[in-house]
């Protein structure tokens, strides 16, 4: 099943439950992927394109949650958490992170001696290798700390 259909069937029994939190979250996430397919792509999204569509939705709520957290708005903080933990059930789960820490160190010491201008070779091959599977944010503190940069 797509994303798309299962949003769809969600978003019904949402309404039938009268869940206005998961209402929202679902038809934020609907409206993405209504834009997408508007977007002229003439096709279904890939599962890449999916994880990615949520992973934005993700990110946005993360930095509201940020922002709201800085102006000491806790009711809008509370309702941007829950909205991110329903997104979240829709992303494959994410690897725990003593194994990203493990993997991170793989690929560190397979570039031999390396500097702060081997961050972005590094990235790459973390993202390519962990992409989906980890925090992007987290990957790349990781990676700073590993080559002694400052945060």
């Amino acid at each position: 099943m797509s994303l798309k259909e299962k949003i769809n069937e969600d978003l019904k029994s949402a309404i039938k439950t009268q869940n206005q939190a998961r209402l929202d979250t679902l038809r934020s996430i609907r409206a993405e992927i209504l834009k997408m397919d508007k977007s002229g792509m003439n096709r279904e999204m890939t599962p890449e394109e999916e994880i990615d569509l949520l992973k934005k939705q993700s990110k946005m709520r993360k930095e509201s949650i940020e922002i709201f957290e800085k102006a000491g708005r806790t009711d809008l903080v509370e309702r941007e958490k829950l909205q991110l933990e329903i997104i979240n059930e829709y992303l494959p789960a994410q690897l725990p992170e003593d194994e990203v820490l493990k993997i991170l160190d793989k690929i560190i010491s397979g570039f031999g001696e390396v500097t702060e201008k081997d961050f972005g070779k590094i990235m790459g091959a973390a993202m390519k290798e962990l992409k989906g599977k980890a925090e992007g944010k987290f990957i790349q503190d990781v990676v700073r700390k590993n080559l002694g940069m400052n945060q």
